[in-house]
């Protein structure tokens, strides 16, 4: 393959229908992470309180967000589940804060209960983010697909709470492409239009694991779907570069630019403006490289 045509594999552009708006990765999307749960591993971004979540999601527009992704349930490794009911009570008020003084920016929401995800939908969310893909509630992929709305479709092995626990692939990068390929044919088949595809990076995986699918990323551009990284201040950087979580800026920002640099199309990150500056110099060298 010539470096032109590796080059245009790389940066294929997509187009997501958003509840009738139309996104595109024409240019690396960000997607910024706004945790309303009292136990997520970055403490950075714990808020309480309408008045500091404001503060954070307009901060996260200014700085460049294209979409902001709504979680009320932690998903850190050995974290307990809590009800659909109680992440309800934690997601919904901030949904229709965010939408009552941020009307035009995308909302996405980070849960694996369809009663969530279908009542957010209803509020002015137009993104379902999943990190079971589905395999922790059975009618997920039927209601998104109801609900006609972009769906992202992460891997992980196990949940949470048990998904650090005698980690074990033959391949990762074969089995992580193995399960994309089955489950992208169930969503197709369940009427899901726009599917994004998240390798779960540190879910169910060791480090080494992380820079195998890191190194591999390009791969899975085989599979013509929209590709999803969330890399951001996770331990593949802190524990690796034997830091804390919240010293992890820099380390990320090299793991994203790696991501972008082999396909992905969207990073999703708790810090807006470095990713989106990272994004903006991977266009550009995007645009350079075609000429």
């Amino acid at each position: 393959m010539c470096i032109g045509s590796k080059i245009q594999l790389l940066f294929q552009m997509f187009t997501l229908n958003c509840k009738g708006k139309i996104l595109t990765t024409e240019k690396p999307l960000i997607m910024g992470i706004l945790n309303v749960t009292p136990d997520s591993f970055y403490k950075g971004h714990l808020h309480e309180g309408n008045e500091e979540i404001l503060k954070l999601a307009g901060k996260m527009i200014a700085d460049g967000a294209d979409i902001l992704d709504i979680g009320g349930q932690s998903s850190r490794p050995g974290s307990k589940c809590i009800s659909a009911k109680e992440e309800m009570e934690r997601v919904i008020p901030v949904i229709k804060l965010i939408r009552q003084h941020y009307n035009d920016i995308l909302l996405s929401v980070d849960t694996f209960y369809s009663r969530v995800a279908e009542t957010a939908v209803t509020e002015g969310v137009s993104i379902i983010n999943d990190i079971s893909a589905g395999e922790m509630d059975n009618r997920m992929i039927d209601t998104v697909a109801s609900l006609q709305v972009p769906y992202i479709c992460m891997h992980m092995k196990g949940t949470p709470e048990t998904m650090q626990q005698h980690i074990h692939y033959e391949n990762v990068v074969k089995e992580v492409l193995d399960f994309f390929i089955k489950k992208i044919d169930v969503c197709i088949h369940a009427g899901i239009n726009d599917i994004i595809i998240d390798p779960g990076f540190g879910f169910g995986k060791t480090i080494g694991h992380n820079f195998e699918l890191l190194r591999n990323l390009s791969i899975f551009k085989m599979l013509d779907k929209p590709l999803l990284a969330g890399l951001s201040r996770k331990s593949t950087v802190y524990k690796t570069l034997n830091i804390s979580a919240d010293e992890a800026l820099n380390g990320t920002t090299v793991l994203n630019t790696l991501a972008l640099n082999n396909g992905a199309d969207i990073l999703r990150v708790h810090d807006v403006k470095e990713a989106k500056e990272t994004s903006n110099l991977i266009s550009a060298y995007k645009k350079a490289a075609s000429h």
